[in-house]
Parts: structure tokens; C-alpha cells; sequence
């Protein structure tokens, strides 16, 4: 599953924990990325120290067999860890989907964890690359899946998706304990504070949030390639 920063994406992780067929992995790439970009981020040392920062390795890990020998694998992946000196044919070895999130609440929820993000750091333009690239290796549209269709329905928006990854639906994936989780990356005291309070998908989110000028001129920035995939979407 690819996204950006602040998508749903580790409630959606934790979704696909629950169901006893599946294992899950967080952000694989994350210590490759910072490595190779020299980025300052959070906890970027002990990210550094806790996975592989060879690409390769990650990717050749990523297409290796199951975790605890589970029948699937779900993969927690950020888009902007793909940097472009990666090799990304393993990506044909995967089945690949999209989670996506209107840019004005990815910035607001952010910028509460780092602040002055950029358009790099949010992945909105890295995710419409992805997209093309793994529509072009595997010769398929991958499928695409809003946060916002989610919590607006998580059973309906999950059957959904589900379905287009050739699974059925489990009731399991509507709940999941409070606390922390075993697939959690080292990184999670940072940034997964309100997921580890959560028990299920939250309620649908309101109005878009008022941004102030900065953060308005970036989410316009990302607004054409958000609405490229949602106009894909399940």
C-alpha cells in the first residue's frame, strides 16, 4: 500500500494486522530513504539503526516469502522513500494499491509533527509517479482507495478494496486493540500517538481545514496530482 505521510495509513496498517491471514510490515524503506537523502527527520539515528539502508536488501525482503508464514503481506509503504536512485522493478512482484488523502489534511496533521513540510515531504507527486510506473511494469491499473471513503464506510470501502486485491472481506478488520502494535516501526512514539488510542477507523471527517497562506499555496501545489488518483478511486 503506498501513500504519503498522514494518510490513514497506519490505521489501515493495523486494519490488515487484525485479520489472522495476513502479516504486516511498517514503512520498510524509511531508513534506505533517510540514508540516501541525508534528510533530517524525527528519531532519524534509531530509524537509521532499527532497518536496512541498502535498497536492495529492503526490496529483496519485501518479495521474499511471508512473515510467520502467513497466507498474505501487507505492506506499509511511504512514496516518498522511493527515491528515484532506487531500483523499482520489484514492484512487478507485488500487488500494489494506493491510499489516498485530500492534501489540505495531510498538511494540517503534519505540520502538528514536523513542521514546514514541502511538497517532496508529503508524496503527492512521488505517489502519481508511482502510480504510472506500476500501471506500466505490471501492464494493470492499480487500485486506488480514499481515507476519506474509509471513514466515511469503513466495511463498504474495505469490501471494496478487498475485492480488487482479490480478498474477501474480514470482520476483523473493523477493530484492533488500543496500544502499541508488534509491526510498529521504531519511529511510532513520534507520530502514532492518536492511532495507538484508537480501537477502529474514526468517524468521517468534517469541513476541509482553514490553512494558513504557506500551507494553502502547498496544498494547491498537491492538489492536481491528489485529484488524478481520486478520480480512480474504489
Amino acid at each position: 500500500m503506498w501513500s504519503g505521510p498522514r494518510n490513514l495509513s497506519t490505521a489501515l496498517m493495523y486494519s490488515f494486522a487484525a485479520r489472522p491471514d495476513c502479516a504486516a510490515t511498517d514503512e520498510p524503506f524509511y531508513a534506505a530513504y533517510l540514508h540516501a537523502t541525508g534528510i533530517d527527520h524525527p528519531m532519524r539515528d534509531a530509524v537509521i539503526a532499527s532497518q536496512p539502508t541498502d535498497p536492495a536488501a529492503v526490496a529483496a525482503c519485501c518479495t521474499g516469502p511471508n512473515p510467520d508464514g502467513r497466507s498474505h503481506w501487507y505492506q506499509k509503504h511511504m512514496t516518498m522513500h522511493m527515491v528515484p536512485a532506487f531500483d523499482r522493478s520489484f514492484l512487478r512482484q507485488l500487488t500494489n494499491a494506493f491510499l489516498i488523502r485530500h492534501p489540505a489534511r495531510v498538511i494540517a496533521s503534519y505540520a502538528k509533527k514536523r513542521e514546514a513540510p514541502t511538497l517532496q515531504d508529503i508524496g503527492f507527486v512521488q505517489q502519481a509517479q508511482l502510480y504510472d510506473q506500476v500501471a506500466d511494469l505490471t501492464g494493470t491499473a492499480p487500485p486506488v482507495i480514499s481515507a476519506e471513503a474509509i471513514r466515511a464506510n469503513p466495511r463498504a470501502a474495505l469490501t471494496r478494496l478487498c475485492a480488487a486485491l482479490g480478498l474477501p472481506f474480514h470482520e476483523a478488520m473493523l477493530h484492533w486493540p488500543a496500544g502499541p502494535k508488534p509491526q510498529d516501526g521504531v519511529w511510532a512514539p513520534h507520530w502514532y500517538n492518536a492511532v495507538h488510542r484508537s480501537t477502529g477507523f474514526e468517524e468521517p471527517e468534517g469541513p476541509l481545514p482553514d490553512l494558513p497562506p504557506d500551507y494553502q499555496r502547498l496544498s494547491d501545489q498537491a492538489l492536481p496530482y491528489y485529484d488524478r488518483l481520486a478520480a480512480l478511486a474504489l
